[in-house]
């Protein structure tokens, strides 16, 4: 059976670790060139490099998605490299410190995680929009999270800017399903990642006692639904939010 993304261009951004880094070597397992982007720029090499040396077929460039012009570079280096663009996953973000009251939250940190949790994802897709639609692209996912659907106290940049990633995904399935380009979002809810991995023992336990389920949830397991997004498979979804939680926003 051919791999499904056999010779498919694939874009991540957020690429260097986690979730994105996960997502980028599924999508090299299943056959598809790879353009990793992340603002740690060493790492995403490293990344890049590490999965050519699997077998896969892979770039890295530094993207600081806050800046337009950077996602611009970044889509331009895929077209320059593997000739074309077919798949978008737009995945950088930052997280919050939680904590304080709302009128104390800092305005610094606020336009931090604005610039590039949300208008990051913007800027990827803005630059992204015109090679997909020149090569016959098929798919954008975007992550958003379980913030993108209910809030939580002391974090309203991070709360807020997800929330906005939704609306975005909504608004640009609508203007891009009639060039045949799907757009589509996963809302991860507590994930095994390095974003979460610096919170003390008992802070991971408690997190990862709020999901029915039991446990925090791994970085493969949300690459496996953004492959499932960006694939055939999903051909009649568009502007859907797909959550990945755990159970966690059941209660």
């Amino acid at each position: 059976m051919m791999p499904r993304f056999e010779n498919r261009v694939v874009l991540i951004t957020g690429a260097a670790s986690g979730i994105g880094l996960a997502t980028a070597r599924r999508f090299a397992a299943e056959g598809a060139r790879v353009v990793l982007g992340d603002r740690n720029e060493t790492a995403v090499l490293a990344a890049a490099a590490a999965i050519r040396g699997s077998g896969g077929a892979a770039t890295g460039i530094g993207v600081d998605v806050a800046v337009y012009a950077a996602c611009e570079a970044m889509v331009g280096h895929a077209v320059e490299t593997f000739g074309g663009l077919h798949i978008a996953v737009n995945n950088a973000g930052i997280p919050s410190e939680i904590g304080g009251l709302f009128e104390d939250f800092p305005v610094a940190d606020w336009d931090r995680l604005i610039a590039t949790n949300l208008s990051g994802v913007f800027h990827a897709m803005r630059a992204e929009v015109p090679a997909l639609k020149a090569s016959g692209g098929t798919a954008i996912v975007n992550t958003a999270s379980i913030a993108s659907l209910v809030a939580a106290p002391g974090m309203a940049a991070y709360v807020a800017s997800k929330h906005g990633v939704a609306g975005l995904t909504k608004a640009a399935a609508l203007d891009l399903i009639a060039h045949g380009i799907r757009v589509n979002a996963v809302c991860p809810g507590l994930i095994d990642t390095p974003m979460l991995a610096g919170a003390p023992p008992e802070a991971q336990a408690a997190m990862a006692a709020q999901a029915p389920i039991g446990r925090m949830g791994t970085a493969d397991e949300i690459a496996e639904v953004v492959l499932f997004l960006a694939s055939d498979a999903a051909s009649y979804m568009c502007g859907a939010l797909m959550t990945v939680d755990g159970g966690v926003t059941l209660a």
